[in-house]
């Protein structure tokens, strides 16, 4: 047994295992300095809180450790070496000291006064002359904090057990060798796991974001946090907060501002009534007959959402609404926050953990019960993290599919297949008190473009590869309307249809450039007729926020850089995003500037072209000051 706990692989866990215990405890002195600002924690948040840490913690160390980890387990007699056990005790000890335990005792401090981590922008784009001379203060005022860092540095030390005589149990030959190397794979491939977050087809890479995965207050969002990982997870994002400042600060909102004040009255008043939300994944407009009839002009199949159509037609349709954006990640802020994403999508930044007030959390204040629905895994692609940091109180997912249904409809890829769960979401609205807001995001219109195979000879196969896909999803939603159309909570629901972007199968040619390749579904609709009409000027995601608020009956100030088109005829009537380049759309006028904010074209611009252009170059402004403020209500 002793030679076995000697050996490399049980050393290496052994100070991987005290690294985890030293996050832990700067984690504690981090709560300790900072108590008052973060806010007393209960036994309930305790368990959330440590999961949360023990998943930034892996990836901290990987970050800072993973080099270590290679020398420890690399498959040759060298690592035996006097030298080669120096250079890994050196390594270890010098590169912890510095990366996790100074780092995180300077993110004590240094949250104290920012209410943030200490992230890449503070290293990368400091450019003050004193900072030496600022670290050395703070040091000297909070010296009981350099004491605590020399004595985890010592406990790093002591434990790494340096005089231990590591053994392999492989110690000749080719068993060493290839033993070696398995260990080395295995050990290579739990690390690129544990930075990443995971290893599912759905887990993208974590970021801060991702915090609100734990918890939905973004202050002890901070607490789950650590690092190296802020630092390093952040340099490649933190230049999108420079920002060009065209107008001062009393012109800035004369010429743009996201805070609403509301009318006293409305234009339709369905005060009361439940929200659902569904954002559908790649529904183009052009796979609507309804939206686009000139692309089907000529082809025997007329579109492929017969069924959706026919909800457009008696609902309040959006027939030029265009996404803030060209992936899944931009959606979500920009249809339940107004928020939009430009150089960098909005929840990627380290500072979309600050303040906000978004749709979810305005209606759950005012006793609406929340809920996000998504078939893929718990916590994939970060939207249960930034629906929980909207205020979106319940998450339900794939895993809680299978615990009522089992596995059986599971689609290989990404998650559970629609239809199916569409049909769960019904069930769990049965079972929802009222009134309540409710998002789905849908899966199956999605690369690698399959359908169920009962479904496979009975759809149409249409133009491009994922054509089939939109049609399945179109009839989902049908056996949706057909189960559900009767109960009580649907007839006093609004139903939101908004897709995420548009598809990366493009049929007509005109969708192959912009603005087609943004011209999105978008339309409501409420079983008893109240929503009806068409919207025929420009609209945006971006949009659904303000005008939900605005039929919601909603009285309060808030935050938005969408608008209400029932009832704010003064603001832009628009479409912003970034793609490359800054873009704005309005019925009459396009425009593009370059990344620092200055006309592309034209030249000589007209007066509606030069209104057009402040009053982008004001939202752009006075997003990234949002930004820099990291607030995001009506009361900054």
């Amino acid at each position: 047994m002793k030679r076995l706990l000697h050996t490399p692989v049980a050393m290496l866990v052994w100070r991987i295992v005290l690294l985890y215990a030293v996050l832990m405890l700067c984690r504690a002195v981090f709560w300790l300095y900072n108590a008052e600002l973060l806010g007393a924690l209960t036994w309930g948040e305790a368990w959330p809180l440590l999961c949360g840490a023990l998943k930034f913690d892996t990836a901290s160390i990987v970050y800072a450790d993973g080099i270590f980890v290679l020398l420890s387990l690399v498959p040759l007699h060298v690592r035996e070496r006097r030298w080669w056990r120096n250079l890994c005790f050196g390594y270890y000890v010098v590169v912890n000291a510095l990366l996790v335990v100074a780092a995180n005792m300077a993110d004590t401090i240094y949250f104290h006064y920012a209410q943030k981590r200490f992230t890449a922008d503070e290293i990368f784009f400091a450019d003050n002359d004193n900072s030496l001379q600022l670290v050395v203060k703070f040091m000297g005022e909070n010296w009981y904090l350099v004491l605590v860092w020399a004595a985890l540095v010592a406990l790093l030390a002591w434990g790494y057990r340096r005089k231990v005589r590591e053994e392999s149990l492989l110690s000749n030959g080719w068993p060493y060798y290839t033993g070696g190397t398995i260990v080395l794979a295995l050990a290579a491939g739990l690390c690129i796991a544990g930075a990443r977050g995971g290893m599912t087809r759905m887990t993208r890479p974590i970021t801060l974001s991702n915090a609100m995965l734990y918890t939905s207050d973004g202050l002890k969002a901070n607490l789950i946090l650590s690092n190296p990982f802020c630092i390093l997870r952040t340099a490649g994002n933190n230049g999108g907060v420079k920002y060009v400042k065209h107008f001062s600060e009393e012109q800035l909102p004369q010429l743009f501002t996201p805070v609403h004040t509301p009318a006293d009255s409305v234009a339709i008043d369905l005060a009361g009534r439940n929200v659902v939300i569904f954002i559908m994944e790649s529904m183009s407009a052009e796979h609507s007959a309804e939206l686009c009839p000139e692309v089907y002009a000529e082809t025997p199949i007329k579109g492929f959402t017969p069924f959706l159509d026919s909800l457009m037609r008696n609902g309040l349709t959006f027939r030029r609404m265009y996404a803030n954006g060209t992936r899944s990640i931009q959606a979500m802020p920009s249809v339940l926050g107004s928020m939009p994403s430009f150089r960098t999508p909005f929840v990627l930044m380290p500072q979309s953990l600050g303040a906000s007030r978004q749709l979810p959390a305005i209606l759950s204040d005012r006793g609406y019960a929340t809920a996000f629905f998504c078939g893929s895994e718990r916590g994939s692609m970060g939207f249960g993290a930034y629906a929980h940091s909207a205020g979106i109180e319940r998450l339900v997912s794939r895993e809680d599919y299978e615990k009522r249904h089992g596995k059986e409809d599971f689609d290989g890829y990404w998650g559970i297949w629609d239809e199916p769960f569409l049909q769960f979401m019904g069930e769990e609205l049965d079972e929802m008190p009222e009134p309540f807001f409710a998002t789905l995001f849908t899966l199956s219109s999605h690369h690698p473009f399959v359908v169920p195979d009962k479904y496979a000879a009975t759809l149409p196969d249409g133009y491009t590869r994922i054509h089939k896909g939109v049609a399945y999803d179109d009839q989902a939603f049908r056996r949706f309307f057909e189960r559900f159309g009767t109960e009580e909570w649907f007839r006093r629901t609004i139903f939101v249809f908004v897709a995420d972007h548009v598809s990366s199968e493009k049929f007509a040619p005109q969708t192959r450039t912009y603005p087609g390749n943004m011209h999105i579904i978008g339309f409501m609709y409420t079983p008893d007729g109240a929503l009806q009409g068409e919207i025929s000027e420009v609209t945006q995601q971006l949009d659904v926020m303000p005008t939900l608020l605005g039929l919601l009956g909603n009285r309060e100030r808030y935050f938005a850089f969408g608008r209400d088109v029932l009832n704010e005829p003064s603001r832009p009537r628009w479409s912003v995003s970034y793609d490359g380049e800054f873009r704005a759309l309005t019925d009459s006028v396009t425009l593009v500037l370059d990344d620092a904010t200055a006309p592309r074209a034209p030249q000589q611009p007209t007066p509606r072209e030069a209104d057009l252009l402040q009053r982008f170059q004001a939202l752009v402004q006075q997003y990234y000051a949002r930004i820099e403020r990291k607030n995001f209500t009506a009361d900054d």
